[in-house]
């Protein structure tokens, strides 16, 4: 597949970088779960799991890292300034919080990132057809 099979894509292979702490514990824990409900009402989805794979790759500057698990973090807080439950309005607010976020940091994004993203994306609506 990938250069980044085993370092990113692999849950269970967490970086050892001195700047992973809780938030990057808490995007692992909860990033597909809100992903998968909010995947509809995103437009940029495909950034925002590419956004998901630089801020776990090991190779991604530690200044990137914090901008992106700062805003995944604030993406799958249950609780921020707009509710996510609300239908349309819900995630309006993550999904500024991360597109800043990802215009900020765009330059670290390779494209690694953005096939793991597509594959990611595939694998979840081939999942849900099969459900």
């Amino acid at each position: 597949m990938t250069g980044l099979d085993g370092e990113i894509l692999e849950p269970e292979n967490l970086s050892s970088d001195k700047t992973a702490g809780a938030d990057e514990k808490s995007v692992r824990a909860g990033f597909w779960r809100t992903f998968g409900k909010a995947a509809k009402q995103i437009p940029l989805a495909e950034d925002v799991v590419a956004a998901y794979y630089c801020a776990l790759d090991p190779k991604t500057p530690a200044k990137a890292k914090a901008v992106l698990m700062g805003a995944l973090a604030y993406f799958i807080l249950p609780t921020d300034a707009v509710p996510d439950f609300l239908a349309l309005v819900g995630f309006s607010d993550d999904i500024a919080v991360l597109t800043l976020a990802i215009a900020t940091v765009r330059t670290n994004m390779t494209e690694a990132h953005r096939i793991a993203a597509r594959n990611s994306i595939a694998n979840l609506d081939g999942d849900k057809a099969k459900a």
